[in-house]
């Protein structure tokens, strides 16, 4: 059963990446799916830990960094509900 999500990405990467799908004869959604069960098969503890393939070099642009913040909850939980109104 398929849900629906909402995604935000740099208006670049969402181009670049449409048209590798499109290249590749694959719907976005299928590629971020197919993405997705490959970060989340197991294997993978970290970010540091995923293989980053050709192919998805393609769709980035440059080489990528990963900032991670720790957000406290509330402010996480004030952020949803004032998105909300």
């Amino acid at each position: 059963m398929d849900a629906k999500i909402t995604l935000s990405f740099n208006q670049d990467v969402i181009a670049k990446a449409k048209r590798f799908a499109d290249d590749n004869n694959i719907s976005l959604s299928r590629l971020t799916e197919f993405l997705y069960s490959k970060i989340t098969s197991g294997h993978y503890k970290q970010l540091e830990d995923l293989p980053v393939a050709d192919w998805v070099n393609q769709v980035a642009e440059g080489e990528i960094s990963y900032q991670k913040s720790p957000r406290p909850y509330k402010s996480l939980k004030k952020e949803y509900y004032k998105s909300r109104k």
